[in-house]
């Protein structure tokens, strides 16, 4: 599913004549963003956003899984498994799953740190305890009241911020971002833009902590990228960030293919987008999350025109989300207070 371009826009008339059902929508939201979640007996870090689609959650928990790692920590985290057919709790193991079984972000995320994949929360909170682990980071889930959390972390695309500022399916929040900041900890903006830093200083209005990052690709990728003709292919909710990520690298787009989010490729999807790379005599790059399904149905003899392209969030004050999980991790039940 790809948002309307007129969430990214100022509000219009369509915005104007959707918004009382927004209202609805994001009260209803907002009403169960503040109900009391059960204690797991564990700590819960969660990592969520302000609006549905894309905003850098997954590389957000897996920079968090790595930090809680060299503290000594043994992380899990817990995901809801979004097009995938298994409801849960069960473990995500990339040798024996596929993405149509468990989601094509948790099969990323297990290539980074032991994954629970469960609808139920609590039940997937549970396997996560039982089975070693010390500390909860919760990919998602902001707006889900099930698990009492001891920090909650909203990321927030720096390019595109919250968009039109109305609720769904008037624009792309969850719920009134004044409701929203108010149960949240720490707002994490990635990357550049007015639009996020509108959010960083609303945010810093109603005293909750604003924080920086931003999405470097690894530098294997950085090597190849440079200079290269590159077809940009991705399924992602804002596909204008990867694209603008190669570009960055120094890539030579000269093609995009925008798929919607969680797009199951197929046989026939990879055959034409092999055909055009051959006609374009380029390289096929691609996400991470994009690369679980994609690589399963690549043809061998093709596969050096297939460039995944791993990204890595690096935060621009490190020493204040370790702080924050620090006071997390010793913090009683209930949400963390933002140093």
């Amino acid at each position: 599913m790809r948002a309307p371009p007129f969430w990214w826009r100022p509000a219009g008339v369509l915005a104007r004549l959707l918004s009382p059902l927004g209202w609805l929508y994001g009260a209803i939201t907002l009403r169960r963003m503040r109900g009391t979640g059960g204690d797991p007996g564990i700590p819960v870090i969660c990592v969520g956003n302000f609006v549905a689609g894309g905003a850098g959650k997954t590389p957000t928990a897996i920079a968090l899984a790595a930090l809680l790692a060299r503290r000594g920590e043994t992380p899990f985290v817990l995901m809801r498994g979004y097009g995938g057919s298994l409801r849960g709790p069960v473990e995500v193991h990339p040798a024996h799953h596929a993405a149509k079984a468990v989601g094509d972000e948790p099969l990323l995320m297990a290539r980074h740190a032991r994954t629970v994949v469960a609808r139920d929360r609590r039940a997937g909170a549970a396997l996560a305890r039982a089975l070693g682990a010390s500390v909860i980071v919760m990919d998602d889930g902001l707006q889900n009241p099930t698990l009492a959390k001891r920090l909650r972390l909203a990321v927030v695309d720096g390019a595109s911020g919250v968009g039109n500022g109305h609720c769904l399916p008037a624009g792309p929040l969850r719920a009134p971002l004044d409701g929203q900041l108010g149960e949240t900890d720490a707002v994490l903006v990635i990357g550049g833009g007015a639009a996020g830093e509108a959010v960083a200083a609303a945010a810093q209005a109603s005293g909750v902590a604003a924080m920086r990052a931003r999405l470097e690709p690894t530098q294997a990728a950085l090597s190849r990228l440079h200079g290269q003709p590159v077809m940009a292919v991705s399924g992602i909710g804002r596909p204008e960030k990867f694209a603008a990520t190669l570009r960055e690298a120094g890539a030579r787009i000269v093609a995009e293919r925008a798929f919607g989010d969680h797009h199951a490729y197929t046989q026939r999807d990879v055959a034409v987008l092999v055909d055009e790379a051959m006609l374009y005599d380029c390289v096929v790059a691609t996400t991470e999350k994009d690369m679980v399904k994609l690589g399963p149905l690549w043809p061998d003899a093709q596969r050096d025109r297939l460039l995944p392209v791993p990204v890595t969030l690096v935060f621009a004050e490190a020493e204040r989300i370790e702080a924050m999980v620090s006071a997390a991790l010793t913090a009683g039940s209930g949400a963390a207070g933002a140093p």
